[in-house]
């Protein structure tokens, strides 16, 4: 409960004056992450601690290279001395990998961040892609097009959702069918 905690206080002193739209979807995500529970177990609280943070990377405070999952891990790690966890988990979330060979940080990105146990990934893909900007649930076919529509088609984080966009559904899908499986989908 005390990384959690951690976690809240310092996605909220990051984000929520300078990005309350940013807020409020960490918030939800965290609350996505929160109803996994039955398929998480002991890794409740570290997937929650990980959507809470997964976007801190967008603050003003700690853009460096304009990745947000880079920036966020890089100060997770460096400034804040988190669960190695965690820092990957934030790292890696939603197909950060794809965006980051858009913007030419692959290398830089696959080789300081191992990937988390795939299972946890699945889930921070599921929270993240099942929530507006707003905190509110949504379904993964409207949350690409929004990010879509947000950033426009030939953007950057365009094209890279575009891409992703299989692997998204695919990801939702594996984890509705985990929850299901044991009576919570």
């Amino acid at each position: 409960m005390r990384m959690t905690k951690w976690a809240y206080e310092l996605s909220e002193a990051l984000l929520a004056e300078p990005l309350p739209r940013r807020w409020a979807h960490s918030l939800g995500v965290a609350e996505r992450a929160r109803s996994l529970q039955p398929i998480l177990g002991d890794d409740a609280e570290l997937l929650e601690t990980a959507a809470v943070l997964h976007d801190i990377g967008y603050s003003p405070a700690l853009v460096k290279t304009g990745f947000h999952p880079l920036d966020g891990a890089r100060y997770l790690r460096h400034d804040q001395k988190a669960d190695e966890r965690v820092v990957r988990l934030v790292a890696h979330h939603t197909f950060a990998l794809l965006e980051a060979e858009e913007r030419g940080l692959l290398e830089e990105l696959s080789s300081e961040f191992v990937m988390e146990e795939p299972h946890l990934v699945d889930a921070l893909v599921y929270c993240d892609m099942t929530t507006t900007p707003d905190g509110t649930r949504t379904e993964p076919t409207d949350r690409v097009a929004e990010i879509v529509r947000r950033y426009s088609p030939d953007s950057v984080v365009g094209r890279f959702i575009q891409r992703a966009e299989p692997e998204v559904q695919a990801t939702v899908a594996r984890v509705g069918q985990r929850l299901a499986a044991v009576g919570a989908g």
